[in-house]
């Protein structure tokens, strides 16, 4: 017998949501899981996430390793590669509660690290691409290893699971930041696994995506060039290194960055009047030609002191902002906002292709 009409669900993705403060005031992470509960239906238990900005103040100059390991054999030897060319200051393993609902869990570690400047010097390498090189290294050398979170001051934290019983699987009432983004997934072409849950990270950039990517074999192929490896088993993996490449060695800003990746069309370059934005736009279209991601997606960037939301130059994905006193609110829904901010204020919709940047006041400590 055919389901009838409304018994059929078809999910327009994934759920994203964020929050950020301006003041650089810190919120727990409890009201992000609260965010992600009215948009249930948009996940299907095969991934959730969360990342949070601020979070490790005490340990602020250190970068923040957070790992998946399979045994404790496999941790030990990555540790032991990790002192090869990292100060470790502290390791631990990542508080988590038990819940039925996350199930096959792997081992859970952080470790607060500082390249070691002897190293550095040897290699003739910055720190940032030492340490981007040594993530590439685990997650495609050591079996039973992966980094999934390696910026200073933020983490981030996902499983395999419901985002709100993520959420509290890792305890997030327990850590305060002044930004955070949310995910919930809904894998239409990969598996669930806690690697491909969302959020993805390289070094402070952290990316939650609803959409699919149909340009992502091009994409891969042309980063991949540049020493990044897409192993990860999803198109979101791509997008985080992608901004690595164009913000961190390209040195874009975020809306150049943005007009890459969701570049104008051609027509609608042609009938720009500003001459110099139009002569922009014609220049990072013909040199980032691979880089523009074709298909329908809203993103969410997180980076050191702010967030990026971005939709795809159709708008072929929901997302809505709104503004509440010192804070900026992001989500698929704006029932997600309401949830945590009943009163907020000034909710819009982003035009396709248009980044919306928020950015913690300058001269805030963070």
């Amino acid at each position: 017998m055919r389901p009838k009409e409304g018994q059929v669900r078809i999910p327009s993705g994934c759920a994203i949501a964020a929050v950020i403060s301006r003041d650089g005031n810190r919120m727990s992470g409890e009201g992000m899981i609260h965010a992600m509960e009215p948009m249930h239906d948009r996940s299907n238990g095969l991934g959730g996430g969360f990342a949070g900005y601020g979070i490790y103040p005490e340990y602020k100059d250190f970068y923040a390793l957070h790992l998946f390991f399979d045994s404790r054999d496999t941790r030990k030897a990555c540790e032991a590669f990790l002192k090869t060319g990292f100060e470790i200051c502290h390791s631990e393993r990542i508080p988590t509660r038990k819940l039925p609902a996350i199930t096959d869990e792997p081992i859970i570690w952080r470790y607060f690290v500082a390249p070691l400047q002897s190293v550095l010097r040897d290699l003739q390498l910055d720190e940032k691409e030492f340490v981007v090189r040594t993530v590439m290294r685990i997650n495609t050398e050591m079996k039973g290893a992966y980094v999934f979170s390696s910026g200073k001051n933020m983490g981030t934290f996902k499983a395999v699971g419901f985002p709100e019983d993520v959420g509290v699987y890792y305890q997030l009432e327990e850590y305060a930041g002044y930004a955070w983004t949310a995910h919930g997934r809904y894998p239409t072409n990969t598996p669930g696994w806690w690697g491909g849950a969302h959020p993805f990270a390289l070094l402070d950039y952290s990316v939650v995506h609803n959409g699919e990517i149909s340009s992502y074999d091009a994409n891969r192929r042309y980063i991949e060039m540049f020493g990044y490896q897409c192993t990860l088993q999803t198109d979101t993996e791509v997008i985080t290194y992608i901004m690595d490449y164009l913000l961190r060695r390209q040195g874009l800003t975020l809306n150049e960055a943005a007009g890459v990746i969701a570049a104008p069309f051609w027509e609608t370059i042609d009938r720009k009047t500003d001459l110099v934005d139009k002569e922009k736009h014609i220049y990072l279209r013909t040199l980032f030609p691979s880089l523009l991601i074709t298909g329908p997606f809203s993103i969410v960037l997180g980076f050191e002191g702010g967030l990026m939301a971005l939709n795809d130059r159709l708008k072929l994905r929901s997302m809505v902002v709104g503004e509440k006193d010192d804070r900026v609110y992001i989500a698929s829904e704006e029932a997600a906002i309401r949830r945590i901010e009943p009163d907020v204020e000034n909710v819009w919709s982003p035009a396709g292709g248009e980044p919306v940047v928020i950015r913690v006041k300058e001269g805030v400590q963070l």
